[in-house]
C-alpha cells in the first residue's frame, strides 16, 4: 500500500455531534419561516415524526415516523415511544395522558432529550 506524503494510520478520529439546526416549518401558513436548532429542532422534528405515516413515504428510512392507523389506544405509548426514540436526540418518552372520545384522542407526554425536556400535546391519534 502507498500513501501520501504525511498521512498517518490508525489515528482515532474525534467524533463531532451533529447539529440540530434546520428550516423552521410554519405548518398553519405552509411555509418555511427561517432556521431552527436547539430545543425547538427537536419538538419540531418530534412533532413531523408523530405526523408522518411510518413506511408511506419512500424518501423516509423504515425507522422514520410514526404507526398510527390500526393501532388500539392501548397502543399509544409503545407506538410515540418507538417513533420518538429513533432520534439519537431523545433518550425518554414518559408522563403520558391520553384523552378523548370516538375515533381520535389527543395525547400529551414530556420527551427527554439533549437539550432538556420537552412537553408535547397532540390531537388526532
Amino acid at each position: 500500500m502507498i500513501l501520501p506524503e504525511g498521512a498517518v494510520l490508525n489515528t482515532a478520529s474525534e467524533e463531532v455531534e451533529q447539529t440540530s439546526r434546520t428550516y423552521r416549518l410554519d405548518i398553519e401558513r405552509g411555509k418555511i419561516t427561517g432556521l431552527v436548532d436547539g430545543q425547538d429542532a427537536v419538538k419540531q422534528a418530534i412533532y413531523k415524526i408523530l405526523d408522518t405515516e411510518r413506511f408511506a413515504h419512500f424518501i423516509y428510512s423504515g425507522n422514520y415516523g410514526s404507526e398510527k392507523s390500526g393501532i388500539f389506544r392501548t397502543d399509544y405509548e409503545r407506538c410515540i415511544r418507538d417513533a420518538l426514540l429513533q432520534d439519537e436526540r431523545i433518550s425518554a418518552v414518559q408522563d403520558f395522558e391520553i384523552s378523548g372520545s370516538g375515533d381520535e384522542a389527543a395525547v400529551r407526554f414530556t420527551a427527554l432529550t439533549i437539550y432538556g425536556s420537552v412537553a408535547i400535546e397532540k390531537g388526532g391519534f
